[in-house]
């Protein structure tokens, strides 16, 4: 199931090679006993590299790279070989993995001889191709944690829902959708011991879990042009009384559209259901906003609007009203 959901994932990617079937088949061995059935020959090679990496690291799971892992890796290739993995990738693995080469992922620069290795260039996309990127993550982070598995994209659609409810411009509009979509984005740096704890996280715990609205900014700050979306996104827990995080900032250095994005990531995690709790109905969800407005962490008139915009009685009356107009 995951493999053909991550096929789904990756479709509307912009990419520079052919990646169909890459995920889909990622697991298929090559003699045809993996889950569809698909001998090496009918499967891309970016999937049997995958598919024989995603093995060795099961193999490599240790905190070290020694000598007696690479014994282990050894030991593994020849038995999978022909069965597991097709000959030709455990070849190319071969050449391009010395034991020497092996034994030296664990130096602690492993990372920067790594980036310097891998080409990377700035790419202009089109607006389509973008919002295709915020999906994709958006969905990476969900899933990251079995207790926010549509969060992400919950907040974009809201945060685009409020905006046109309170008439902003189309622009601003998808700009929101991108800004919601994105920002959690920063979770991915954190650890899934703490994502995925299923009680109350302890105070460090939870001091961790802040810092995922700091790495937000700083990963899109790497994003040309993206400095407006970068703040609405990792400003969405910013107060304005300055006690919020990542940045401690205050009413007059948040925007409309930040203080837009703080109200509605808390409304949508109020009113979304997750495994251990069913989501809150709209009253209730408006009511704790209110207490939080009146505490001065969160502005009143966009609470309001946000009432005004989800309260579903409330949206009824104003599609009647457009029809008897029309």
């Amino acid at each position: 199931m995951h493999c053909a959901e991550g096929e789904k994932n990756m479709k509307d990617i912009p990419s520079h090679t052919d990646i169909k079937n890459v995920i889909l088949y990622h697991h298929e061995n090559a003699d045809g006993s993996g889950p569809f059935g698909k001998k090496w020959t009918e499967v891309p090679v970016f999937a049997r590299i995958i598919h024989l990496c995603d093995l060795l690291d099961q193999v490599c799971c240790s905190d070290s790279f020694d000598s007696d892992t690479w014994q282990k890796v050894e030991a593994f290739l020849q038995e999978i070989t022909g069965s597991i993995a097709d000959e030709e990738c455990i070849e190319a693995f071969r050449h391009a993995f010395s034991e020497q080469h092996f034994l030296s992922l664990g130096e602690k620069d492993v990372e920067t001889r790594l980036w310097n290795r891998v080409p990377r260039t700035k790419q202009d996309l089109s607006f389509e191709q973008i919002k295709a990127l915020a999906k994709f993550f958006a969905r990476i982070v969900d899933y990251k944690s079995p207790f926010t598995s549509t969060h992400s994209i919950g907040v974009a659609a809201d945060a685009e829902k409020l905006s046109r409810f309170m008439g902003f411009d189309e622009e601003t509009m998808q700009k929101m959708y991108l800004a919601g979509a994105l920002h959690d984005i920063g979770k991915v740096a954190i650890g899934n011991k703490i994502l995925e704890k299923p009680g109350r996280l302890t105070d460090d715990e939870f001091a961790v879990m802040k810092h995922h609205a700091a790495y937000t900014y700083y990963i899109l700050s790497e994003i040309d042009d993206f400095e407006e979306i970068r703040d609405w996104a990792a400003f969405h827990h910013e107060r304005l009384d300055g006690t919020g995080y990542p940045f401690g900032k205050t009413a007059a250095e948040l925007n409309t559209q930040e203080r837009i994005m703080a109200c509605v990531d808390i409304y949508q995690a109020l009113t979304e259901s997750r495994p251990y709790k069913q989501g809150m109905p709209h009253e209730k969800a408006y009511g704790i906003l209110n207490d939080m407005v009146e505490k001065g962490w969160l502005d009143g008139e966009i609470a309001s609007q946000v009432d005004a915009c989800f309260d579903q009685k409330m949206t009824d009356i104003i599609h009647e009203e457009k029809q008897l107009g029309e």
